[in-house]
């Protein structure tokens, strides 16, 4: 029977503080707006958590059907790869999961929309079915999309977009143009953590015949993209602020910038892809911190 010790370890937390990020990124520009809801923003944390775990556990529970996850992997040991969760309880663990997801979701939708739109009410569900369904065919089932190079346009989409925007729509029932650039910040740089994964599996990836930009395009070009994606991260952030600049505050964001230069030098230097492991939870700190810093920026502001 798998224990509590193996179903937080599948819960993968270190994988967390990137998926909150987009959410407390959207709860940022809502309070900036003047459009806040706390019951709102509460729950889709609560929300983006919960689906976030389940996404984890169904990556878990993909890799090792399709043989992904064997002695060559580079990263961790995941639960069903060691034995620690057999098949029959990580589907329990995900129906579980996926359904507390699908109920705070639902109240989450309800909170944000059903007073204002019924429409809109209608659509936000859809979109919660529709990220359900892409957590769990990004690795499993026969057809995931995580195996054809579907990945880095899913994270973007799921992790910057989609959460950004999503939760800004919730808390204001409206949407503002510019907002799409811290948006897009969330999505370079979610991109960016799952590329780290990659480039640090594409040896394993390719016997796997799993197919990812990163085993597609080699060492040298993923390096490259990786840059680009945090220095379009970036970039959208400075320009969302320069445009709607209030106050000295919403620069707060810049502290964080030394830690992504940081890791890009080191990044560029690393030769063994095993090195390359620790960037991703760094990456995914470093992201949080910079939502935090530019969130607390556009309220000080």
């Amino acid at each position: 029977m798998a224990t509590t010790k193996s179903w937080i370890k599948a819960a993968r937390l270190r994988t967390l503080p990137l998926a909150l990020s987009g959410i407390l990124a959207g709860s940022g520009l809502a309070w900036f707006y003047g459009t806040f809801s706390g019951l709102v923003s509460a729950l889709a944390i609560v929300t983006a958590t919960l689906l976030q775990v389940f996404s984890n556990f169904a990556n878990d529970y993909g890799d090792f059907q399709k043989g992904t996850d064997n002695r060559h992997r580079v990263g961790p040991v995941r639960t069903m790869q060691g034995g620690e969760i057999n098949k029959t309880e990580m589907k329990r663990g995900m129906f579980t999961v996926g359904l507390l997801s699908l109920l705070f979701g639902v109240w989450l939708v309800y909170e944000g929309t059903w007073h204002k739109s019924k429409i809109a009410f209608a659509a936000f569900i859809g979109f919660g079915i529709l990220s359900l369904l892409a957590a769990y065919f990004y690795t499993a089932g026969k057809k995931s999309y995580g195996y054809i190079g579907l990945g880095d346009l899913s994270v973007f989409l799921f992790f910057g977009l989609l959460p950004v925007l999503g939760t800004f729509y919730l808390n204001a029932a409206r949407l503002e143009t510019l907002s799409i650039l811290p948006a897009l910040s969330l999505g370079f740089f979610g991109t960016g953590v799952l590329n780290l994964n990659n480039m640090r599996d594409i040896e394993n990836d390719r016997r796997s015949k799993k197919i990812t930009l990163a085993s597609r395009m080699g060492e040298n070009l993923s390096r490259m993209y990786h840059a680009g994606l945090i220095i379009f991260g970036w970039g959208a952030a400075i320009l969302f602020t320069a445009i709607e600049h209030r106050s000295l505050w919403q620069w707060l964001f810049l502290l964080s910038l030394p830690l992504f230069v940081r890791d890009l030098v080191q990044i560029a230097r690393i030769r063994e892809a095993r090195q390359l492991d620790p960037f991703l939870k760094r990456l995914s700190l470093s992201t949080l911190l910079f939502t935090i810093l530019f969130g607390a920026g556009l309220i000080l502001s």
